[in-house]
């Protein structure tokens, strides 16, 4: 068992040398390495379905595949590249050592998955006539299946049967494995989901709930508690040396004097220390009521920065939508999201969004970080807040899942995906500190865009994002 940040880090194959830089405001490791509750490792059953090649010697015919395909061959062969995924990505993937090949055998098999059902399936049919065990296997069983068919194996009909499938990821490639590593991960990131826990620091205390379909708990406490601790955090050491990093680190600080950095700092580490005490793997807050007069804390949105960075899903506003996309974009690919308003620039027919925090580390904990000036909080007027600088022409993929609220409809997932063209300078253009104008490849006029709070992400990660959700039963929209 692991914590949830050990466990990214070890399955990303860096456990052992973890470093953030003599800047990052964790200073120690300790934090990153203890926030969350222990996971359990994600389980896929799977089963490669054929028959015997001596079998098929004997009646002198072999269909798809042909005579020349080596079942057996193929089958160790996928065997030692699952098990390279298996470690990288921390999960496991428990392989029938017997292919599945008489109704016999596949009756086992469904009775074994509906007595211990694991996180996903993963079959590999490796002749054409076995298709229909594949598809008794996902029909009886209702587990998420990844299915990979290696080219000349099956026929598009067969294809076509399960490609769009709610629940299936249908791979028909050439020995693709890098699909499914990716099918994997998915499977994984819908296992972290379930054993996550956000907590959300609002106005005041609530029932602990669990996300109806993600199954993500909820832990709601007043705001009290870190309000407490921001008052009691003191101008340390360890703030100073946090500030200094904040400070030295801006290309450029407009606003903000050094009181106004150095109580950041010191929300920052009371924050770090409220999600540390709830073992959270997440946290959103409701930050606006506090900075109205009086001033009860000071802008939260650097501390937002730094848990992004550390790889610590931050959700403004007790947006649980967007923490829940966010937690979605770190689990399967790794890196933060950039909260925000939506607007549009109708004569260019860009996308212009806009928030007073984001990550600077977009491309993971890991990377080099973007530049970043300090600035005071665009709406409230006072504070430090970060305004980081993205790069032009960086590929970003735009979501925000919609949940469930009772439980009973289907829960949609908003995908968009386009190009940074810029950060329109702070004057003359308005809104929140940190900005963004793309283009939206899916709509001919992008004031057609849907949602409110959406989260932006480095990298083209939209396919892969509808394949997640019809794998896990999520309606993608735009």
């Amino acid at each position: 068992r692991f914590s949830r940040r050990t466990f990214l880090r070890a399955v990303s194959g860096t456990a052992a040398g973890l470093s953030f830089g003599s800047h990052h405001w964790l200073g120690s490791l300790s934090f990153a390495q203890t926030a969350g509750r222990p996971k359990r490792p994600a389980v896929v059953r799977a089963a490669f379905i054929y028959p015997p090649t001596a079998s098929l010697r004997k009646v002198g015919y072999y269909s798809w595949p042909g005579s020349t395909f080596d079942a057996e061959g193929r089958q160790r062969q996928y065997t030692l590249r699952l098990k390279a995924i298996e470690r990288k990505l921390g999960m496991q993937i428990l392989i029938e050592p017997q292919a599945l090949d008489e109704s016999e055998s596949v009756t086992r098999f469904i009775n074994q998955i509906k007595a211990n059902p694991p996180d996903g399936l993963f079959l590999v049919p490796f002749k054409k006539g076995h298709f229909p065990h594949v598809t008794r296997i996902i029909e009886e069983t209702g587990i998420p299946t990844v299915v990979l068919a290696t080219l000349g194996v099956l026929l598009v009909g067969h294809v076509r049967e399960i490609h769009r499938k709610p629940g299936v990821y249908m791979i028909n490639s050439l020995d693709n494995l890098d699909a499914v590593e990716q099918g994997m991960s998915m499977i994984r990131a819908a296992s972290l989901m379930k054993q996550s826990c956000i907590l959300n620091i609002a106005r005041a205390a609530g029932a602990d709930r669990v996300v109806p379909h993600l199954g993500t708990k909820v832990r709601t406490v007043a705001n009290t508690g870190f309000i407490e601790k921001f008052q009691q955090t003191m101008a340390t050491a360890e703030v100073k040396k946090l500030a200094a990093a904040y400070r030295d680190n801006a290309t450029r600080v407009i606003q903000p004097g050094e009181e106004d950095i150095l109580d950041a700092a010191r929300a920052c580490i009371a924050l770090r220390r409220v999600v540390e005490a709830e073992k959270a793997d997440a946290v959103m807050m409701d930050c606006l009521p506090g900075l109205k007069h009086p001033h009860q804390h000071v802008p939260p949105c650097m501390g937002f920065m730094s848990l992004r960075d550390a790889g610590i899903p931050a959700g403004c506003e007790s947006d649980l939508d967007a923490t829940l996309t966010m937690m979605l974009y770190q689990y399967l690919f790794d890196r933060p999201g950039f909260q925000h308003n939506p607007t549009v620039e109708t004569e260019k027919n860009h996308y212009f969004c806009a928030h007073c925090t984001s990550a600077s580390r977009m491309d993971g904990p890991d990377s080099k970080p973007e530049p970043y000036v300090l600035m005071n909080h665009a709406e409230a007027g006072w504070g430090c807040v970060p305004r980081v600088l993205f790069t032009p022409g960086r590929q970003v993929t735009i979501a925000k899942y919609l949940s469930s609220r009772s439980g009973s409809e289907t829960p949609q997932m908003l995908v968009y995906s386009g190009e940074l063209v810029g950060c329109p300078a702070i004057p003359p253009t308005g809104g929140c500190r940190t900005n963004a104008e793309t283009t939206i490849n899916e709509l001919d006029d992008v004031a057609d865009l849907k949602g409110h709070h959406l989260v932006m992400a480095y990298g083209e990660h939209a396919k892969s994002l509808r394949r997640f959700c019809r794998l896990f039963g999520i309606e993608a929209i735009v």
